[in-house]
């Protein structure tokens, strides 16, 4: 048989299913798992959610939608953006998750051979989309001093001839922190003059826990934008997600939307229209304050055991943790953890190269009652190693 296609050494797989595989297997054991190394929301979707989706199948909404969604479904997440700044109905294209939002842009962005600039750490599918349409994902190395995430003076000098876009995540992950929102408008700008695209992950914009997430959009309409229903709606089974897209580029993405994956989910679509309702909200807002309520239990743990975390997380739902104190190896340190007492976390080669053996993330969807006997375990862990 021929071999498989060369794209796929260069697409590596996720270190952390192996820390799931082995987890999943104890568990089926009878080993007791805490979970700190899933990256979802471990509240089941909202019941508003979940009836509107019943409601949906049976009305007989079990057909093929527009490539780029229902117009209710696009009127109401256009409607959840500011009002000085919020797209025209045209540029939202509902997808099957952020991911589909991500194909549909390197598709429609990247020729072979060009450059896209990102933050290493980072989120490793963002790299793997990248070079999956034969382009170079860059990852550039980021400190606490930056917050963990690019800024116009990195943008610039790392810039090159064969650049075409810059893509970032604020809230990020596996770190959590937000770009400011000045920072963000330097960007912008310092984009827009190098004659590159601009593209901002907004996931966890809804999981943000002091200062106020700004979109994007508040700095320039020229921009793509991502998001999704997986993390703050908690529908990450679902599979929906969306993009705000520069006009020009709207025929594109209907073109390459209706030819990858048709459409999304009917039923998805139809039962995250209850999302925007006023009691889902409330409930949804409900869950980010237990999020923060887990953070600042994790966040200080962390500490006192002897994790090093320079920037305290703005957003999302992980830290990311300096653990060379402990090992040099994050992979060996996870296993091992597991191995020995069932907790379980996700080595930092996963999110790129930069000092990614020397970090872990600990994501806290989990509930305070787990986290609490995470860290008596870590603590017994690391006292006698």
């Amino acid at each position: 048989m021929k071999p498989i296609a060369d794209r796929l050494a260069r697409i590596e797989p996720f270190y952390v299913m192996d820390i799931l595989a082995r987890a999943r297997a104890m568990e089926a054991q009878g080993r007791s798992i805490i979970h700190m190394e899933i990256g979802e929301p471990d509240f089941p979707t909202a019941p508003g959610i979940v009836q509107a989706g019943i409601e949906a199948l049976k009305a007989g909404h079990t057909h093929y939608t527009p490539a780029l969604g229902i117009p209710a479904l696009r009127a109401a997440i256009a409607a959840g953006y500011p009002a000085d700044v919020r797209p025209e109905i045209d540029r939202i294209a509902v997808t099957p998750g952020a991911s589909g939002a991500l194909q549909l842009i390197m598709a429609a962005l990247i020729n072979p051979g060009d450059q896209v600039l990102m933050a290493d750490p980072g989120y490793p599918c963002n790299r793997h989309f990248v070079r999956l349409f034969e382009g170079d994902a860059t990852a550039i190395p980021v400190e606490a001093s930056t917050g963990y995430q690019l800024n116009a003076g990195l943008i610039q000098r790392h810039w090159t001839e064969r650049s075409v876009a810059v893509l970032l995540a604020s809230p990020s992950n596996p770190t959590g922190t937000l770009i400011p929102t000045d920072e963000m408008a330097e960007i912008v700008k310092t984009v827009e003059r190098l004659g590159g695209v601009l593209i901002v992950d907004e996931i966890y914009h809804g999981l943000v826990y002091e200062n106020e997430a700004v979109t994007v959009l508040s700095h320039s309409a020229d921009v793509f934008v991502v998001n999704s229903f997986s993390k703050y709606s908690g529908m990450t089974g679902w599979r929906l997600g969306w993009l705000v897209s520069p006009a020009s580029y709207i025929p594109a993405i209907d073109k390459l939307a209706q030819n990858i994956f048709l459409a999304s989910s009917t039923l998805a679509q139809h039962a995250a229209l209850a999302a925007f309702t006023p009691s889902v909200q409330l409930e949804l807002e409900m869950r980010r304050k237990i999020f923060l309520e887990r953070r600042d239990f994790l966040y200080p743990a962390l500490l006192e055991l002897g994790f090093i975390i320079p920037v305290k997380p703005q957003g999302a739902f992980y830290l990311y943790a300096d653990c060379s104190r402990f090992s040099h190896d994050s992979q060996a340190f996870a296993l091992d953890l597991l191995e020995r007492t069932g907790v379980a976390i996700t080595p930092g080669v996963d999110f790129g190269r930069h000092r990614a053996s020397q970090h872990v993330r600990f994501s806290y969807a989990n509930t305070i009652e787990n986290l609490r006997e995470g860290v008596s375990r870590l603590r017994k862990y690391l006292r006698t190693n």
